[in-house]
């Protein structure tokens, strides 16, 4: 869009959340809530945004990186006041203001879109966006002329009875044009029951000047659902996610039991997959086609191909790749990589290891620093001893081995391809391609003694 420049507001403390961060930086769907409302205001055609930062300002610039310009409010006396610390980050300005404020996380960057051009086409000097609210306690309430069109707004603490009965809310997103804006901005007063200066003052200012100001109503009022307590955040929440998973239903995905299943904006999962309940999916995480993913799984950071089975299992930033059985109770640490046609059971932890087509690691086994290659059988409770208590050495085992139940692989070391290990040896050196490698100790039987010590004290 053309002119068009968004001002976001995220310099207020956030009292009632009852946090040490900013109100602005707790998340909804996995992202901050300012990280949303930047990234609507990127798809409403903002190129350019002005971040107006106060409480905690380091951490929210932190947050933003290059994402914007920040402006800083160091002292909080009301929304106009906020807007006019951006005076000189947009100097020499001429369009579209979007303002927009940072605790609004459902913004759909599509409406707002909408809502800037329908602003522009209009004329205006300034538009509020407007909704209808069953219960609008708390908002600004829009005042029009018999005309309808906007004469102002009053916000709760200075409205009359009457006008607290009217229904139609500020959401506190406008569409204001530069340099007009500035110019009015600074005749405003706080002579107010908040001792604030207003945002909304201008548009009676402009009202007054017999500039037009309008109004546009969205039917979506949980778009512009502000953020205040833990309480309303988990109303976002619920929202938010219910946004995913329609979309991702929508988009061929099943999902069991929507209400016990969460995931994050930013996943992407192929049709014909199915979510079982209890699932968490979170970051970067990307699931192919035709997988079954849950009960009870979470991913973080997970890149996972075609047709996997995986329940009961933890993972996190590592790569599983196609037709892979997995777990339950399962656990693969960061920079793990399963190849192809792998089979994991129950009660196995793989970590910073690498493994083969069609390997087999089927119970109570850990697998650390690794490099395990195609066709290899893990037998029960094997262990790669990775760790000599300073550093962190790898097993590498060849193709086609078969590693027997109960062995601990001390490394470094070495099992060639096609070799076996006997069940309950401990390999502290190489095992060369095709041989036997065993080592404990020679069973040797005492004939009678047991006998003899079930009898002594008698």
């Amino acid at each position: 869009m053309n002119n068009l420049v968004a001002i976001i507001l995220a310099a207020g403390k956030g009292t009632r959340m009852r946090s040490k961060y900013p109100k602005v930086l707790h998340k909804v769907g996995g992202k901050p809530m300012l990280q949303h409302v930047i990234d609507a205001a990127t798809v409403a055609g903002a190129d350019k945004k002005v971040i107006i930062v106060g409480h905690e300002a380091e951490m929210v610039e932190a947050m933003v990186g290059e994402q914007g310009t920040i402006a800083l409010q160091a002292e909080q006396l009301g929304t106009g006041h906020a807007v006019m610390q951006t005076a000189e980050a947009l100097k020499g300005f001429t369009g579209t203001a979007l303002i927009l404020c940072g605790d609004t996380p459902l913004l759909d960057g599509e409406e707002l879109k909408k809502f800037c051009e329908a602003h522009q086409a209009s004329g205006a000097a300034a538009t509020v966006l407007t909704a209808i609210m069953d219960d609008p306690f708390g908002y600004g309430r829009i005042i029009r002329d018999a005309n309808g069109n906007v004469q102002g707004i009053v916000e709760q603490k200075d409205a009359t009875e009457e006008q607290k009965a009217i229904k139609e809310i500020n959401t506190g997103i406008y569409c204001m044009e530069c340099p007009q804006m500035f110019d009015v901005l600074a005749t405003l007063t706080n002579d107010n029951a908040q001792g604030e200066y207003y945002l909304t003052d201008v548009l009676q200012k402009l009202n007054e000047a017999g500039a037009k100001v309008g109004g546009i109503s969205t039917d979506d009022s949980d778009m512009v659902m502000g953020i205040n307590s833990r309480k309303q955040l988990s109303v976002a929440e619920g929202v938010m996610r219910q946004r995913i998973l329609d979309k991702l239903m929508d988009a061929g995905v099943t999902i069991m039991d929507p209400a016990s299943t969460f995931i994050e904006a930013s996943v992407k999962i192929g049709r014909d997959t199915v979510i079982y309940p209890y699932t968490w999916l979170e970051g970067t995480t990307e699931i192919g086609e035709d997988c079954e993913i849950g009960p009870n799984a979470r991913f973080t950071n997970v890149k996972i191909g075609d047709d996997n089975h995986l329940q009961f299992i933890y993972g996190h930033d590592c790569e599983v790749k196609n037709h892979v059985t997995a777990g339950p109770y399962v656990h693969l640490r960061p920079d793990t990589v399963i190849s192809d046609h792998v089979k994991i059971g129950n009660y196995v932890e793989v970590k910073n290891s690498n493994v083969g087509e069609g390997t087999k690691l089927p119970h109570l086994t850990y697998i650390g620093d690794s490099d395990i290659g195609s066709g290899v059988n893990m037998g029960c409770g094997c262990i790669t001893v990775n760790y000599d208590g300073k550093k962190k050495h790898r097993t590498i085992i060849g193709d086609n081995a078969f590693v027997g139940c109960n062995t601990n692989l001390v490394a470094p070391v070495t099992v060639q391809a096609n070799t076996y290990i006997g069940a309950g040896s401990t390999i502290t050196k190489e095992v060369p391609e095709n041989a036997l490698g065993i080592a404990r100790a020679r069973q040797k039987n005492i004939e009678g003694w047991a006998e003899k010590y079930r009898n002594e004290g008698k």
